[in-house]
């Protein structure tokens, strides 16, 4: 193995590694076709079963009409104030409903509350209309924002989840938009956790019943369809630790509850979130051919990273990049990352537990022809070392 060849990538397994097995809190059987919990902050998988296996969502699809909803306010294309129109197709829509008529105009804001509070068929239906001209057009922007953020196993057809063939997602899918409308949209993620709402005279409960049962949970959908079974996904913290679960095909609004509280307390009792200190993962590597030897990689985004109660002393950082890095560097380059892995002992296999983007802190301009010349001689000495140290192992165990 040559210099150029000591460094590099290698794909992330989260989990994977045995070395830490027996320390590894055991994940929970729920009775459910599939589910998915993730760390919102963090990005990772603590506990999954079948999660990417594509399922009728039913009325979780309300949270991509959501999330829609909410980036158009945010780019200001929409105004909470806006008055709408209400379509026969949104008044005949059936199932759960505010109970929209054509002679109404009913408010954003309001919609808002109706879609996110008691599952709005009917508000889906003006929103997507408005937004987008036609449902089936607003469909297509569905996919599009779904291939976006990384939602492999979802296709929708419509904004509301009423079963239609070719419409599906998974619990892992469910699980990353759920994490998005969080991250996102801090200033709209509070709908999710009304208990009621009252339009036209009418009040109409949640039905997620986690608000009332599990004081941590601050959302966010329910689903059901006799395809789909009963589904449930849900938000909860507690201190920096953000969990959301995503709960498929249980046999009743009971029974999704409580799968998802299984879930959610599974992952609070047995992990915790750390946000390292970025003195402790910044790295300085070598340059050739610039006007600097070397350059600090910092991360590229804040990092957060989870990890079993009582491990915490083992996490440690492990730096992979393409080496020899040559000038010029831009600020903000992206590379290579760090891994997360929990143990410090190089000599044992890397339990990864993430990758974390790592970019140059500063720019790296190339160096005179002098300088670069001067570095070509170098590296050519650094490699020629290397391979040499590499030759004389290899003869001591031959």
């Amino acid at each position: 193995m040559t210099f150029l060849k000591t460094i590099i990538f290698i794909t992330t397994v989260l989990f994977s590694c045995a070395t830490y097995a027996s320390n590894w809190p055991t994940p929970p059987t729920l009775e459910a076709k599939s589910w998915a919990l993730i760390d919102a902050r963090s990005g990772q998988v603590v506990v999954e079963h079948n999660a990417n296996e594509e399922l009728p969502p039913a009325s979780l699809t309300k949270m991509m009409t959501l999330y829609l909803i909410f980036e158009d306010l945010k780019l200001g294309r929409l105004h909470k104030d806006e008055q709408l129109n209400v379509s026969k197709k949104a008044w005949k829509i059936g199932g759960s409903t505010m109970f929209l008529e054509p002679r109404m105009h009913p408010k954003v804001d309001d919609l808002i509350h109706g879609i996110a509070t008691f599952s709005g068929n009917d508000a889906c239906i003006v929103m997507a209309e408005h937004l987008a001209g036609s449902e089936s057009a607003f469909a297509q922007r569905m996919n599009e924002k779904a291939k976006e953020l990384g939602m492999k196993h979802s296709h929708f057809m419509n904004a509301t989840g009423f079963p239609a063939k070719g419409h599906h997602s998974s619990a892992m899918d469910m699980a990353i938009l759920a994490a998005a409308l969080w991250r996102d949209f801090p200033e709209d993620y509070g709908v999710f956790s009304e208990k009621s709402f009252t339009y036209d005279g009418r009040k109409q409960p949640n039905r997620n019943r986690l608000l009332w049962s599990m004081p941590e949970v601050d959302g966010l959908k329910t689903g059901h369809t006799k395809e789909a079974g009963y589904c449930l996904v849900s938000s909860a913290e507690h201190d920096q630790t953000r969990f959301v679960s995503a709960v498929f095909g249980t046999t009743s609004d009971h029974q999704r509850a409580k799968q998802s509280k299984v879930l959610l307390t599974h992952g609070f009792r047995n992990f915790v979130t750390l946000r390292p200190m970025e003195r402790d993962i910044r790295r300085q590597i070598d340059v050739y051919g610039g006007t600097s030897e070397h350059v600090w990689l910092k991360p590229a985004a804040p990092v957060w990273v989870t990890v079993p109660k009582g491990l915490e002393k083992q996490l440690s950082f492990r730096l992979r990049y393409d080496s020899p890095m040559h000038a010029p560097i831009t600020k903000g380059q992206e590379i290579g990352s760090i891994d997360a892995v929990l143990g410090k002992d190089d000599s044992k296999p890397a339990n990864i537990l993430v990758h974390i983007p790592m970019q140059a802190a500063r720019d790296v301009p190339e160096a005179s022809w002098f300088g670069r010349k001067w570095d070509d001689l170098r590296l050519w000495w650094k490699e020629k070392e290397a391979n040499e140290a590499d030759s004389e192992s290899e003869n001591k165990h031959s």
